[in-house]
C-alpha cells in the first residue's frame, strides 16, 4: 500500500506532483478505511507513507495504525515513512519512539538545485541534509536512504548525488520528474510538474554515467538497469503488472493503483467495489501497453515500456519519437551493462510518427 494520509507539507518544492489530491487540505485518509483495506488484502507486507509529508500528521495516527496491524495479526507488515524529516530535526523527541519501533523504517529526500524548498522558500541545502542525517544516525541508529527528483535543471548533478549517497554509505533512488500535478501559484512561485515531463531516455543516460563511474551499488535504479534485460524486473518503475500488487490511498477517498496516476486522478478504482469484490486491474488497457508497435520487437522493451505512467506521459506530451531515437543510441551500452553484448542486438529506429498509435486518447 502507498498511503498519502495528508496533502499538507512543510516544504514548498516546486516540482511537487501532489498539488491536486484533496478538495480540502484538512482531508486525511481515515484509519477505518486503512483497516478495511488490510482486512481485504492481509498479504500486504509494506505500507509506504508519503504525501504531503507524513510528519504533518499527529504521531498518534501511526501508533493507531500499528495497533491495527497488531489487532489483525500481521506481524511482518512494515511501515515505511518517506519524509523530508524537518519536523524530526526540529523536535526529535516527538518522533523518536515511533522511529525506533521495529515495524517502522524511514527514508528521506534530497537533491541539488533550487527546487527543494523549505517552508520559508529557501533551498534545502546539502549542509542541512547532512545535519538531519547525522541526527538520525545519532538518535535512531542509522542514516536513511533518500530519493532525488531529477529534471532538466539538475540532471547534471546525478553523479554528484550518488557520490553523496556513497559518502553517507546509503542507497539513493534517482527518480525522473513525472508529468503530474497541476501547476498552482504559491507566495513565491509555482508548484506542480504536469508540464515538466522528463524523458526516460535522458534518465537512462544519467544511469549509465553512474554505472561507468562504479557507483551503481549506491543507486537503486541503476542496479535495476543492470539486470532488467537478463532477468526482468518486478520493481517499480519496471513492473508491467504493477496494478496487481500496488494500491494507493489518498485523502478524500481517492483510491488508485499507481501513486503517480493518483496525482493525476486518472484510472481510479472504486474503493467500496474492490473491498467487496474482485481485485481490479485498471492499467491493463490497450493504450498503456506500449509506446509504439516497434517496441514489441525491441530489446529495450522492458525498460521503455516498464512503467505505464511513462508511456502515458510520453504520449500525452508528444515525445515518443524523441525518446525512442535517444534510447536506440543508448541501447548498445545498456546491453553491455547487462553483460549481454553479442547476445542481444539493438533494432534500428523506426519512425512511427504518422502511425495511428499516436492518436490514443490517454486522458
Amino acid at each position: 500500500m502507498i498511503l498519502k494520509p495528508t496533502e499538507k507539507c512543510n516544504f514548498k518544492c516546486t516540482f511537487c506532483s501532489s498539488t491536486d489530491i484533496a478538495e480540502d487540505s484538512n482531508d486525511i485518509v481515515e484509519l477505518p478505511d486503512i483497516k478495511r483495506f488490510l482486512q481485504r488484502f492481509p498479504q500486504t507486507d509494506t505500507i509506504i507513507i508519503n504525501g504531503g509529508d507524513p510528519l504533518m500528521m499527529p504521531v498518534s495516527y501511526y501508533w493507531e495504525m500499528i495497533e491495527i496491524l497488531d489487532e489483525l495479526d500481521m506481524p511482518h507488515t512494515s511501515i515505511s515513512l518517506t519524509t523530508n524529516l524537518w519536523p524530526f530535526y526540529k523536535k526529535p523527541q516527538m518522533w523518536l519512539e515511533l522511529f525506533k519501533h521495529p515495524r517502522v523504517g524511514v527514508a528521506t529526500s534530497f537533491q541539488y538545485g533550487n527546487k527543494r524548498l523549505k517552508g520559508d522558500y529557501t533551498p534545502f541545502t546539502e549542509e542541512e541534509f547532512w545535519a538531519v542525517s547525522d541526527l538520525m544516525l545519532e538518535l535512531v541508529g542509522y542514516r536513511p536512504s533518500f530519493i532525488s527528483v531529477i529534471d532538466e535543471t539538475n540532471v547534471d548533478d546525478v553523479v554528484k548525488t550518488v557520490r553523496l549517497a556513497k559518502a553517507m554509505d546509503v542507497e539513493c533512488k534517482i527518480n525522473y520528474t513525472n508529468a503530474s500535478g497541476p501547476v498552482i501559484q504559491t507566495r513565491k512561485g509555482t508548484m506542480g510538474s504536469e508540464d515538466q515531463h522528463f524523458l526516460v531516455a535522458d534518465m537512462y543516460k544519467a544511469y549509465l554515467a553512474v554505472w561507468r563511474e562504479g557507483l551503481a551499488p549506491w543507486e537503486y535504479s541503476t542496479k535495476q538497469m543492470l539486470q532488467v534485460l537478463a532477468k526482468g524486473s518486478d520493481a517499480c518503475p519496471l513492473s508491467r503488472n504493477c496494478d496487481s500488487g500496488i494500491r494507493t490511498m489518498q485523502p478524500n477517498g481517492g483510491y488508485y493503483s499507481c501513486g503517480s496516476f493518483g496525482d493525476d486522478r486518472e484510472y481510479p478504482i472504486d474503493f467500496n467495489e474492490e473491498m467487496e469484490g474482485e481485485m481490479k486491474l485498471p492499467l491493463q488497457v490497450y493504450e498503456l501497453q506500449s509506446l509504439k508497435k516497434d517496441c514489441f520487437f525491441c530489446p529495450m522493451f522492458s525498460i521503455c515500456n516498464g512503467c505505464k505512467k511513462s508511456i502515458r506521459d510520453a504520449k500525452k506530451t508528444g515525445r515518443v519519437e524523441e525518446h525512442c531515437r535517444k534510447m536506440k543510441a543508448l541501447a548498445p551500452e545498456i546491453i553491455e551493462a547487462n553483460g549481454l553484448t553479442g547476445q542481444l542486438i539493438p533494432t534500428p529506429y523506426v519512425d512511427e510518427s504518422n502511425d495511428e498509435l499516436k492518436l490514443f486518447d490517454v486522458t
